[in-house]
């Protein structure tokens, strides 16, 4: 596929629109015959366009062995704003993919760690998609999930479905409980002790707030996972997608065209130096 069509706009037809939560809804789009969702590499992220209004980049929430293109989107400005309000028949824009995405073949042969926080879960279902349809490739999947409250966990309605799968395991925390929940109270590092994590054969997908990545990082590498098998995804201020603009560079790497996904150890000199 040329750059030239990697950057021209494809039409999305909204096809459903599920509230996760609510401020956060997921976009089911059909680019019709010219595009499919095996054109977009888990980690990747597309800028969505609300005709006449202005462009967002979301990461992609859809696995490549899906038939239509999934993203998940907050409510927090004018464009998403928009976005959130569609209905089933409206159209927007859809340029993209962009960037680097999870290097999903080095988890051959190791136990996967999917660790996410909030709105970084999106970006991370594309791998665990795909791992659980090829269960004996890996040693196992574990997914570390928290949100603030359990009304903000997302994809609720695919927990009994990654549970199941054949190697998988779920383990869910959020910041505050209420009345009616009986799970994990705590950080999502209050996770790492009870899933069963191998740090010798274990490789680690992590995405969430940039504090979030610190302490499980930090966590991880006390563990004895290796620095070069923990990957994690950044999304700072991401706007043109080009790294024109300058507004997500971090030191000499701009995240839109240098990430959003990068090892650790390619960006640990740009962390807050407490305690990594």
């Amino acid at each position: 596929m040329s750059r030239l069509a990697l950057h021209a706009f494809s039409r999305g037809t909204v096809r459903q629109v599920r509230r996760e939560t609510p401020d956060t809804f997921t976009l089911v789009l059909d680019l019709g015959e010219r595009r499919t969702p095996a054109d977009f590499m888990p980690g990747q992220f597309n800028m969505l366009y609300v005709f006449g209004v202005g462009e967002v980049p979301i990461s992609v929430a859809s696995s490549r062995r899906e038939k239509l293109l999934m993203h998940t989107v907050r409510s927090v400005g004018t464009v998403t704003s928009l976005l959130t309000k569609l209905s089933v028949g409206e159209s927007i824009g859809v340029r993209g993919p962009f960037g680097r995405g999870w290097p999903v073949a080095e988890a051959d042969g190791k136990q996967l760690l999917i660790i996410a926080g909030g709105l970084g879960l999106p970006p991370l279902r594309p791998v665990i998609e795909e791992a659980i349809a090829k269960p004996g490739r890996i040693a196992g999947v574990k997914i570390l999930y928290g949100a603030r409250t359990p009304d903000d966990l997302i994809y609720t309605h695919e927990y009994p479905t990654w549970q199941g799968a054949d190697g998988c395991d779920l383990h869910l925390t959020v910041d505050r409980g209420n009345g009616a929940w009986r799970g994990n109270v705590g950080v999502v590092t209050t996770l790492f002790p009870k899933a069963g994590i191998d740090p010798g054969n274990a490789i680690a997908f992590i995405c969430g707030p940039e504090l979030m990545l610190k302490f499980s990082i930090l966590e991880l590498l006390k563990m004895g996972v290796p620095a070069e098998k923990i990957f994690i995804s950044l999304e700072r201020n991401m706007s043109c997608a080009s790294g024109t603009c300058g507004h997500c560079q971090l030191g000499p790497l701009f995240i839109c065209r240098d990430g959003p996904v990068f090892s650790y150890p390619r960006v640990k000199d740009f962390f807050p130096k407490e305690g990594i």
